[in-house]
């Protein structure tokens, strides 16, 4: 007998057979993509300007943005909507992960024309992971009803935390996975260029990137928790709650470039993106009772984000003007 997450699936969201095969030449787009950045774009090993990271920012955001046309066309409106609010709460949600990053690759002293590297892997890394919580999240919602009233209000309690700056603070030296790893494997304290591993005196040797990788990785188990039933509210689809998150995070270590140095510069995203995840947390915990359709939910979304980054940039205009101190109000 279906239980009620899996009527209300049925009914409110998009629902379809993907094949094995369709899986396949998916991830087998992901993995070229991700090879292509990877031998042909940068091939080599070099600091990676502003300008440079804008331009790639805007390809990966334009191939994410398409790929809802795909799904438009594939399994209609509702698909395509599901997808898009999915990427756009992703892509929203990443912008903490990529300040994150900005604090570990200054923690371990990462050389700027490493950083690209343990970035792949750590990518790399994450839609292995993002896979594992997405299909064990669709799994436990269509096995447990009240599940959602745990996500919902899990989301609830971190949109409170992000709009009061409680940010995910990072202790590379605390980290329990990175002190296991070290026993485990031993390690130098010198770069060898890009490298992870490292030869010396005829020992394989893990070199400081791989404590960094480790880090990364660890971290975005974190965020994963958060994003993941986020994305769970607006679709309950496997193949639209993967290719939105995919393509969300192909495009972070562009985006790490472009806005690692500009975290000040945001000072209101962290509101929107509390408004975000309150929207979606409430929108579980009502969907006994009302599912809110995918138009209003991308619109709440859109307009939020909008609001939070104009008003950032408007301050911060102001506040030049003004020759520093406190922003006249928005």
């Amino acid at each position: 007998m279906p239980t009620f997450a899996a009527e209300t699936a049925e009914v409110n969201f998009a629902s379809f057979d993907v094949p094995m095969w369709v899986w396949g030449v998916f991830a087998a787009v992901i993995v070229a993509l991700l090879l292509l950045d990877l031998l042909l774009v940068h091939r080599t090993a070099h600091v990676i300007t502003v300008r440079e990271a804008l331009i790639e920012s805007a390809v990966w955001i334009a191939l994410g943005l398409s790929f809802a046309l795909v799904m438009l066309w594939w399994h209609g409106s509702q698909a395509g909507g599901e997808y898009l609010a999915g990427y756009l709460i992703e892509k929203s949600l990443s912008v903490d992960n990529v300040f994150v990053w900005a604090v570990i690759f200054t923690y371990f002293g990462v050389p700027a024309q490493y950083q690209f590297r343990v970035l792949f892997w750590g990518i790399f890394g994450a839609l292995v992971l993002r896979a594992i919580f997405i299909f064990a999240g669709v799994a436990l919602i269509e096995q447990f009803d009240w599940i959602l009233y745990v996500f919902g209000s899990f989301l609830i309690y971190t949109a409170w935390k992000i709009a009061r700056h409680d940010e995910v603070e990072v202790h590379p030296e605390q980290n329990p996975v990175l002190k296991v790893a070290r026993r485990l494997i031993r390690s130098t304290n010198d770069y060898d260029g890009q490298k992870i591993f490292t030869i010396q005196n005829g020992k394989r040797l893990a070199t400081p990137l791989f404590a960094v990788l480790i880090m990364i990785e660890a971290t975005d188990v974190v965020f994963a928790v958060d994003s993941v039933p986020a994305i769970l509210a607006v679709s309950r689809e496997p193949f639209i709650v993967f290719s939105s998150n995919a393509f969300a995070i192909l495009g972070l270590r562009a985006l790490y470039f472009a806005l690692a140095g500009m975290k000040d510069r945001f000072r209101y995203l962290n509101i929107g993106l509390g408004v975000i995840l309150a929207f979606v947390g409430i929108k579980m915990l009502i969907v006994e009772w009302y599912h809110v359709p995918i138009p209003v939910s991308l619109s709440v979304i859109f307009v939020t984000l909008t609001v939070s980054i104009f008003a950032s940039l408007r301050a911060e205009r102001n506040e030049d003007l003004t020759g520093g101190g406190t922003p006249p109000p928005v």
